[in-house]
């Protein structure tokens, strides 16, 4: 069986020359994330991470380089294109990614009344367990006050429990 020893970008071999270019050319990644969604997600650190070791970041950099077509560049703009991709990921019952781009929809413009039409279209395209989705999700980025104690359990939690 043949194993694979991972290229390690500080390696003994590597100059700091070479490392300091790596941490740039990861960091141009970084910033792509950053411009559409306001933040990197940690999934996407992680591969970061992952692509350094084994010697794989060309990978991350044709993805991000996708994403910056797709998102950035599309003919939809950055505001209705992260709406649509919060749409197909609720649909998708995605929930982590659909948290992000409701994030990078707002980031891009779009307000909670723009996420709660594209849920309501969830209900009607991928039915309840769609919408519940989206509205937990904009119910977690709405501001809250003290006097949301709806429920009257103190906790200022509205969400509905099932203690059975």
């Amino acid at each position: 069986m043949t194993h694979h020893t991972p290229h390690t970008p500080d390696a003994p071999g590597m100059t700091d020359d070479a490392v300091d270019a790596l941490d740039a050319r990861a960091e141009a990644v970084r910033e792509r994330y950053r411009a559409t969604l306001a933040d990197v997600p940690a999934g996407v650190q992680e591969r970061l991470r992952l692509a350094r070791q084994f010697g794989r970041l060309p990978t991350e950099e044709a993805i991000a380089q996708l994403r910056h077509i797709v998102l950035t560049d599309s003919p939809l703009g950055a505001r209705v294109q992260q709406l649509v991709h919060f749409g197909q990921l609720l649909a998708l019952g995605r929930e982590h990614p659909a948290r992000i781009h409701a994030r990078g929809a707002l980031h891009a413009g779009a307000t909670l009344a723009d996420l709660v039409g594209v849920t309501e279209t969830a209900l009607i395209t991928a039915g309840v367990p769609a919408y519940a989705l989206g509205t937990d999700i904009i119910a977690e980025l709405l501001p809250h006050t003290d006097s949301d104690d709806s429920d009257g359990d103190g906790d200022g939690d509205e969400r509905a429990r099932d203690d059975t």
